[in-house]
Protein backbone atom coordinates (compact mmCIF):
# COMPACT_ATOMS: atom_id res chain seq x y z
CA UNK A 1 0.00 0.00 0.00
CA UNK A 2 2.87 2.38 0.78
CA UNK A 3 4.39 1.74 -2.63
CA UNK A 4 1.10 2.57 -4.32
CA UNK A 5 0.82 5.87 -2.41
CA UNK A 6 4.44 6.67 -3.28
CA UNK A 7 3.81 5.98 -6.98
CA UNK A 8 0.69 8.14 -7.01
CA UNK A 9 2.53 11.04 -5.38
CA UNK A 10 5.43 10.68 -7.84
CA UNK A 11 3.00 10.61 -10.76
CA UNK A 12 1.34 13.88 -9.71
CA UNK A 13 4.67 15.58 -9.03
CA UNK A 14 6.13 14.65 -12.42
CA UNK A 15 2.95 15.36 -14.37
CA UNK A 16 2.66 18.87 -12.88
CA UNK A 17 6.28 19.64 -13.72
CA UNK A 18 5.66 18.37 -17.27
CA UNK A 19 2.68 20.74 -17.67
CA UNK A 20 4.76 23.63 -16.28
CA UNK A 21 7.56 22.80 -18.71
CA UNK A 22 5.15 22.82 -21.66
CA UNK A 23 3.82 26.24 -20.62
CA UNK A 24 7.37 27.60 -20.36
CA UNK A 25 8.21 26.24 -23.83
CA UNK A 26 5.10 27.87 -25.32
CA UNK A 27 5.86 31.13 -23.54
CA UNK A 28 9.43 31.13 -24.87
CA UNK A 29 8.24 30.36 -28.41
CA UNK A 30 5.69 33.17 -28.35
CA UNK A 31 8.02 35.77 -26.84
CA UNK A 32 10.75 34.92 -29.36
CA UNK A 33 8.33 35.90 -32.14
CA UNK A 34 7.41 39.24 -30.53
CA UNK A 35 9.38 42.39 -31.26
CA UNK A 36 10.29 44.60 -28.31
CA UNK A 37 8.96 48.07 -29.05
CA UNK A 38 11.60 49.68 -26.79
CA UNK A 39 14.73 47.76 -27.88
CA UNK A 40 14.71 48.06 -31.64
CA UNK A 41 15.66 44.81 -33.33
CA UNK A 42 15.44 42.63 -30.22
CA UNK A 43 12.81 40.06 -29.40
CA UNK A 44 10.82 40.23 -26.19
CA UNK A 45 12.49 36.97 -25.15
CA UNK A 46 15.98 38.50 -25.43
CA UNK A 47 15.13 41.94 -24.08
CA UNK A 48 15.19 42.93 -20.43
CA UNK A 49 13.29 46.22 -20.69
CA UNK A 50 10.22 46.96 -18.59
CA UNK A 51 8.02 46.60 -21.66
CA UNK A 52 9.46 43.17 -22.49
CA UNK A 53 9.12 41.97 -18.90
CA UNK A 54 5.49 43.10 -18.79
CA UNK A 55 4.80 41.32 -22.09
CA UNK A 56 6.37 38.13 -20.75
CA UNK A 57 4.06 38.31 -17.73
CA UNK A 58 1.08 39.04 -19.99
CA UNK A 59 1.86 36.06 -22.24
CA UNK A 60 2.13 33.78 -19.19
CA UNK A 61 -1.22 35.06 -17.87
CA UNK A 62 -2.88 34.52 -21.24
CA UNK A 63 -1.49 30.97 -21.41
CA UNK A 64 -2.80 30.31 -17.89
CA UNK A 65 -6.21 31.57 -19.02
CA UNK A 66 -6.18 28.89 -21.73
CA UNK A 67 -5.58 31.02 -24.80
CA UNK A 68 -3.63 29.41 -27.62
CA UNK A 69 -0.73 30.92 -29.56
CA UNK A 70 -2.84 32.43 -32.35
CA UNK A 71 -5.26 34.05 -29.88
CA UNK A 72 -2.36 35.64 -28.01
CA UNK A 73 -0.84 36.93 -31.26
CA UNK A 74 -4.22 38.34 -32.30
CA UNK A 75 -4.65 40.06 -28.93
CA UNK A 76 -1.20 41.65 -29.11
CA UNK A 77 -1.64 42.57 -32.76
CA UNK A 78 -4.90 44.37 -31.94
CA UNK A 79 -3.25 46.20 -29.05
CA UNK A 80 0.15 47.13 -30.61
CA UNK A 81 -0.30 46.64 -34.34
CA UNK A 82 1.12 44.05 -36.69
CA UNK A 83 4.64 45.44 -36.32
CA UNK A 84 5.01 43.65 -32.98
CA UNK A 85 5.19 40.27 -34.76
CA UNK A 86 8.46 39.11 -36.30
CA UNK A 87 6.51 36.78 -38.58
CA UNK A 88 3.60 38.83 -39.95
CA UNK A 89 0.67 37.20 -41.73
CA UNK A 90 0.29 37.28 -45.50
CA UNK A 91 -2.34 39.94 -46.25
CA UNK A 92 -2.84 43.01 -48.43
CA UNK A 93 -0.55 45.09 -46.20
CA UNK A 94 2.36 42.63 -46.21
CA UNK A 95 2.25 40.94 -49.62
CA UNK A 96 5.07 43.13 -50.91
CA UNK A 97 7.19 42.15 -47.90
CA UNK A 98 6.66 38.46 -48.67
CA UNK A 99 7.03 38.68 -52.46
CA UNK A 100 10.05 41.01 -52.61
CA UNK A 101 12.66 38.26 -51.97
CA UNK A 102 11.14 36.13 -54.74
CA UNK A 103 11.16 39.07 -57.14
CA UNK A 104 14.79 39.88 -56.31
CA UNK A 105 15.74 36.22 -56.82
CA UNK A 106 14.00 36.06 -60.21
CA UNK A 107 15.46 39.38 -61.33
CA UNK A 108 18.96 38.32 -60.27
CA UNK A 109 18.55 34.99 -62.06
CA UNK A 110 17.41 36.74 -65.24
CA UNK A 111 20.41 39.12 -65.11
CA UNK A 112 22.85 36.25 -64.57
CA UNK A 113 21.24 34.25 -67.38
CA UNK A 114 21.40 37.21 -69.76
CA UNK A 115 25.05 37.93 -68.89
CA UNK A 116 26.01 34.29 -69.39
CA UNK A 117 24.44 34.28 -72.88
CA UNK A 118 26.38 37.41 -73.91
CA UNK A 119 29.69 35.97 -72.62
CA UNK A 120 29.28 32.86 -74.79
CA UNK A 121 29.05 34.93 -77.97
Amino acid sequence: MRILKFLIICFFLFSSSFVYSQTENKSAKITKNLRCLICQGQSVYDSDSEFANSLKILVNKKLDQGLNEKQIYDFLKDKYGEWILYDPEFNKNTYFLWLLPILIFLLGGAIIFKLSIFKKK
